[in-house]
């Protein structure tokens, strides 16, 4: 089973008031389990990013100045999502920003009949709160430490684990999503994504034939049963 987790962040509140989305992230799970395909999208909405939404998201309209439009990235979008399960967390304000875009291209609305609110979830599950994702990653010792303000994709890497969590079908391969969620985070606000080099051979050893003849004659002086000196004629297994 197929399912997209997914996330958004907009310019405001309310599309029909003029307000835009900034940002697309999704990841993409296999029966539960992320597989590692992600989708991330920063746009230009053509307006100012008011102060009170970029205190929330910290994305300023001078870093969305040269991203591309939505136009632009709507066939990557919707050939990502195809026509599966989304998982999203408050789901009717990201699907109401999504499908005023694709109304704007003329494209078909997103039904919410293939949504799942990990809120409505979370309400059933939690009915006395608090249900953001932050309080939920709380509740569930999900690391949330990368999340210093909202955005869209390590919200979504985050949510997958809450929403495992809500279901009760923790797998043990969510242990490897903490370092996506770092590298998400350094994607925020013109940070680049970095991956660390392997060498191609370990480095020599620091400690020479020298050093080490040095250390048991020294051992050997204190004239005291050291245990390190029962390993030392010890041929490795």
């Amino acid at each position: 089973m197929r399912e997209i987790v997914l996330d958004t962040e907009t310019t405001g509140l309310d599309p029909k008031t003029g307000h835009r989305l900034i940002e697309v992230g999704g990841i993409e799970m296999i029966n539960r389990i992320p597989t590692g395909r992600e989708f991330h999208r920063f746009i230009n909405p053509q307006r100012d990013v008011p102060r009170e939404a970029q205190e929330i998201h910290g994305i300023s309209t001078e870093f969305l100045f040269d991203k591309p439009l939505f136009k632009d990235v709507a066939r990557e979008l919707l050939d990502f999502l195809g026509n599966d399960i989304l998982v999203i967390h408050n789901a009717q304000f990201d699907i109401m920003f999504l499908n005023h875009e694709l109304g704007l291209l003329g494209e078909k609305a997103i039904s919410f009949d293939r949504v799942v609110d990990t809120l409505a979830i979370a309400r059933r599950r939690h009915p006395a709160g608090p249900n953001t994702l932050d309080a939920l990653c709380k509740r569930y010792a999900i690391d949330n430490s990368q999340r210093t303000k909202h955005g869209a994709l390590v919200d979504s890497l985050l949510l997958a684990e809450v929403y495992v969590e809500l279901l009760g079908e923790r797998q043990a391969t969510f242990g490897l999503q903490s370092a996506s969620v770092k590298s998400a985070g350094a994607i925020r606000v013109g940070a680049g994504r970095s991956n660390p080099m392997l060498r191609s051979e370990p480095l020599p050893a620091r400690i020479g034939e020298a050093e080490v003849e040095a250390h048991r004659s020294f051992i050997e002086k204190m004239k005291t049963p050291a245990l390190w000196l029962s390993f030392w004629n010890k041929s490795p297994a």
